[in-house]
């Protein structure tokens, strides 16, 4: 049975409050403004086969992407660490599966989910979602037909992306990623 190292996985983690910059609220409205741009929207070469993606200038120091997703992709689980963040679809329509739970931050391998926690949201073109630190979720375009394309931003820029693999209630960290691996 998967069991997390030293902490429960309904317990909050200690948490490092992060000082200045802007707000998840403040990195939404930017997506959605830039989400709204056709200029930017259409500076992104969209590729059949894979995600594509553009780094663009984000508010107070934050990291921004434009993403393209052909038909049928996702990001798998995963969260931004101590980034809290936004994004907006810009065109098409993602799926959002996002667990409704604080998990610990580390300490743990493995861990077990209650019933109850599991969220999915759908945003259409010009809608957004802002979230916290420690955020887990996957977002997928479902479509087998339409590209989607959404603006993503994160404050302070993200320090790590770990990813986690999923059956049923067994979220499992498979591997961490770092700037140099996405950049």
């Amino acid at each position: 049975m998967p069991q997390s190292a030293s902490a429960s996985p309904h317990a909050p983690a200690p948490e490092r409050p992060h000082t200045g910059g802007p707000t998840a609220a403040e990195l939404l409205a930017f997506a959605l403004r830039t989400a709204a741009d056709p200029g930017i929207v259409d500076s992104l070469p969209l590729d059949p086969e894979g995600r594509t993606w553009i780094r663009l200038d984000g508010p107070g120091g934050s990291e921004a992407w434009l993403i393209g997703w052909p038909p049928g992709t996702g990001t798998g689980w995963h969260d931004h660490a101590e980034s809290r963040g936004a994004f907006a679809t810009a065109r098409g329509r993602l799926t959002e599966h996002a667990l409704a739970v604080r998990l610990p931050s580390q300490g743990w391998r493995s861990l077990e989910l209650a019933p109850g926690h599991d969220r999915t949201r759908t945003l259409a073109e010009g809608a957004g979602r802002a979230f916290g630190e420690h955020h887990v979720h996957e977002v997928l375009n479902a479509s087998t037909e339409e590209h989607a394309v959404s603006v993503h931003a994160y404050y302070p820029p993200l320090p790590l992306i770990r990813r986690y693999s999923r059956s049923g209630p067994v979220l499992t960290l498979e591997h961490v990623e770092r700037p140099v691996d996405w950049q």
